[in-house]
């Protein structure tokens, strides 16, 4: 599989450039990669919300604007993220004929990834990575009409789970079938359990 590497930009980049980069992989494959490739990148504060969902029942428009958070809807499924300079989004894009299974492996190599780093991490569901029971990392899944899939997520060190809570705002009954009652309470960074390793944001 390929690292894709993409140059740093001085005035930062939208989310919508990372999404394109992500399209413009899956459908260049066959060129670029055809065993497959991902790449991990940053936003500054930004809430992705999913293709089916209403974004007034998920997020707090007002309070997005007052802080200058972007807000995007992604052509992918799933639920509304929080992202920042804390959380990296990975994306990794393969051929797929099958998109449990492409889910499957790409959940397993983060969760695995993280165990050789000495965290417990397990696979969740079909979306989600937990450390003790609370989310590390939640992602979602596209498939190209060029027969690419594209699972991309969210792997968190440091969110601002303060602001995440405000911008974000599930129903109260959202929360309770996950049995939760805040956004914060269902997450986890993994700073602190890194910090005892040695093991900061760039080497991570």
């Amino acid at each position: 599989m390929t690292n894709l590497l993409i140059p740093d930009s001085e005035t930062g980049r939208r989310l919508v450039f990372f999404l394109s980069m992500e399209e413009y992989a899956a459908d260049h494959l066959s060129s670029i990669a055809p065993e497959g490739a991902f790449f991990i990148w940053q936003v500054d504060p930004t809430v992705i919300f999913g293709r089916n969902q209403d974004m007034k029942a998920e997020v707090d428009v007002e309070f997005c604007k007052s802080r200058n958070i972007a807000m995007y809807r992604r052509k992918s499924g799933g639920g509304c993220v929080f992202a920042d300079r804390g959380n990296i989004m990975i994306s990794y894009i393969k051929p797929c004929t099958d998109v449990s299974a492409l889910f499957s492996e790409f959940l397993g190599r983060l969760a695995a990834f993280l165990r050789h780093l000495g965290i417990d991490a397990q696979v969740s569901g079909r979306n989600d990575v937990l450390v003790d029971g609370r989310k590390v990392s939640g992602n979602a899944f596209s498939l190209r009409p060029s027969g690419s899939g594209i699972v991309h997520g969210t792997f968190l060190y440091n969110l601002d789970f303060d602001t995440m809570s405000r911008a974000l705002t599930p129903s109260r009954a959202k929360l309770g079938s996950k049995g939760v009652q805040s956004v914060s309470q269902r997450v986890m960074n993994l700073k602190p359990l890194l910090d005892a390793a040695g093991l900061g944001l760039e080497e991570l």
